[in-house]
């Protein structure tokens, strides 16, 4: 089968190196693979030499044919009969084989790693969220060169980085004091953090080497209705384009700017009416108008007396329900009364034997016909409070929700239009 019996040589540094048995099943030689190559690999701070020997390791270990020569007659003989890593043609890259066995791991289409996504904020106004709205977002990102289909050559040709050993990144040792260092990575400045050169005239004219080139694009972005502040929007596929990487999500998170008028809890709207002392004791009516322009007459019975700091109610006038948008929250008005600062002595006396005549602004015939009647009733403080509880913990489950999405990622740069 040789031609000639290899010499004999130590066959068991490879199992040493991996921290595994002789007898180990090819799945036990995988897993210490796995350990070892993310231990030492150059990217996380590790030997370079000492993950070269990991995975000259993994190739000879993990093929059955190549094993079985090496545990009979050691290293040399696998060099010289099957060819690996480190000896003549054939060989592999070692940082090749990590990205290919951790690229699979990951399971992207065809063992690529998927790329960052890039997150964005859109501010949108309460309006917005209340009516629904689009908003077009000017994006630049980069896509892959179509002139060197990613390659960065003209040829298509490139070699490993020597300075980094292809890994695009050089660790340096800082030392800041007696027995105390600091190690520090950074992108290798020979390949700008690449892992490979290449001739400056074989370089790709369009991309210049880079792989890849700047793409404007606009995205038109649809706000929902009752979509909620920190709410995300998803644009597949849509971030910076790298070869041999699936390309990242563009994701637009929505930010709620602060209203004037309307505060929001859930899927509650909450706004707050100054009363005089005698609107409060005698009745009042004022036009509101809500997030959607229409104008609603909010009055009071006939003998009702406001309390200071009393809510009222209306049903079916707070935000409407996300994807259901035909059902609404409720809109509360919380009432607030001013008192006057002092009183004259005739005033009292007035004041002992009838209240004051009150003086209204009252609403002309033409602007009540603009409004909505509506019914007001009732809202205890109790009930308030278990909303307000039950809207904290949904925006906490939210929250978490958010926090377990890979949303931290960099990219594209959008602007509002």
């Amino acid at each position: 089968m040789f031609g000639r019996a290899p010499k004999k040589s130590n066959n068991t540094k490879y199992y040493e190196v991996l921290g595994v048995p002789k007898n180990a099943s090819p799945e036990d030689v995988k897993k210490a693979y796995r350990k070892a190559a993310i231990k030492n690999h150059p990217d996380k701070g590790g030997d370079p030499e000492k993950f070269k020997e990991v995975a000259q390791a993994y190739e000879v270990l993990s093929d059955p044919e190549k094993r079985e020569i090496y545990d009979q007659y050691g290293e040399d003989a696998v060099k010289e009969v099957g060819g690996m890593g480190g000896g003549g043609g054939g060989g592999h890259d070692p940082f090749e084989m990590f990205q290919s066995f951790f690229g699979r791991q990951n399971g992207g289409p065809g063992g690529k790693r998927k790329g960052k996504d890039a997150v964005h904020a859109l501010k949108v106004s309460l309006e917005d969220l209340y009516s629904g709205t689009s908003k077009k977002l000017s994006l630049s990102r980069n896509v892959i060169c179509t002139k060197c289909t990613g390659k960065g050559s003209k040829s298509g040709a490139s070699t490993m980085c020597f300075g980094c050993r292809g890994s695009g990144m050089k660790v340096s040792i800082r030392h800041l004091g007696p027995s105390m260092i600091q190690q520090m990575q950074h992108p290798c400045n020979e390949c700008k953090g690449t892992g490979e050169t290449m001739r400056d005239e074989d370089r790709c004219p369009q991309c210049k080497g880079d792989k890849v080139v700047q793409e404007k694009k606009v995205l038109e972005v649809h706000v929902e209705k009752g979509m909620q502040h920190g709410q995300k929007i998803k644009f597949p596929g849509q971030a910076d384009e790298a070869p041999d990487t699936v390309t990242g999500d563009v994701v637009i998170v929505v930010t709620q700017k602060d209203h004037p008028k309307f505060k929001r809890k859930g899927d509650d709207l909450f706004a707050e009416q100054k009363l005089s002392l005698t609107e409060a004791l005698c009745g009042f009516q004022f036009a509101l108008t809500h997030l959607d322009g229409r104008k609603l007459l909010i009055k009071t019975n006939p003998g009702e007396v406001v309390k200071p700091g009393s809510f009222k109610a209306l049903n079916d006038e707070g935000m409407p329900m996300y994807q259901r948008s035909f059902m609404k929250g409720m809109l509360y008005i919380n009432f607030t009364v001013e008192f006057p600062d002092s009183l004259t002595t005739e005033q009292c006396r007035k004041l002992e034997g009838v209240l004051a005549e009150r003086e209204l602004p009252q609403l002309k015939d033409t602007e009540i016909d603009e409004c909505e009647e509506t019914t007001l009733h009732d809202a205890s403080i109790e009930q308030l409070k278990r909303k307000d509880a039950q809207a904290r913990a949904e925006a906490e489950a939210q929250e978490a929700y958010n926090e377990d999405d890979d949303m931290h990622g960099s990219g594209p740069q959008c602007a509002q239009q």
